[in-house]
């Protein structure tokens, strides 16, 4: 099972991090994806087992993906956040290889999400 917690609202610059409990083990490979009104489900960070991270070109440089230790949590550090960023957020995980753990929005296994607001 995967849930999220810490989103909100946030002005234009802020930061926020948001982050995913795992209680079961669902896949080494864990991703954030993000659905904004009106479009489609978008994977904005991926990290693979061996903690190769991968970001999409609308969210580098500004946001970080990163785990605990243990796995048992995922997190997603938010900076220089934009009204384009308002979307609600789902953390995602599968048993993909790590050559295949990339920016993609097929998980089997997804949070029911939380909301983040810029503005």
């Amino acid at each position: 099972q995967l849930v999220e917690s810490g989103g909100g609202s946030v002005q234009p610059g802020g930061s926020l991090r948001v982050s995913c409990s795992v209680t079961t083990k669902n896949g080494a490979c864990m991703a954030w994806l993000r659905q904004i009104p009106g479009k489609q489900l978008e994977a904005v960070a991926s990290i693979d087992i061996d903690g190769i991270t991968k970001y999409s070109n609308s969210v580098k440089g500004r946001f970080t993906i990163s785990q605990d230790s243990a796995k048992k949590t995922l997190f997603l550090q938010m900076n220089s956040l934009k009204p384009e960023d308002t979307a609600m957020y789902y953390c995602a995980a599968d048993y993909f290889w790590a050559s295949r753990c990339r920016l993609r929005t097929d998980f089997g296994y997804r949070g029911r999400g939380t909301q983040v607001t810029v503005s």
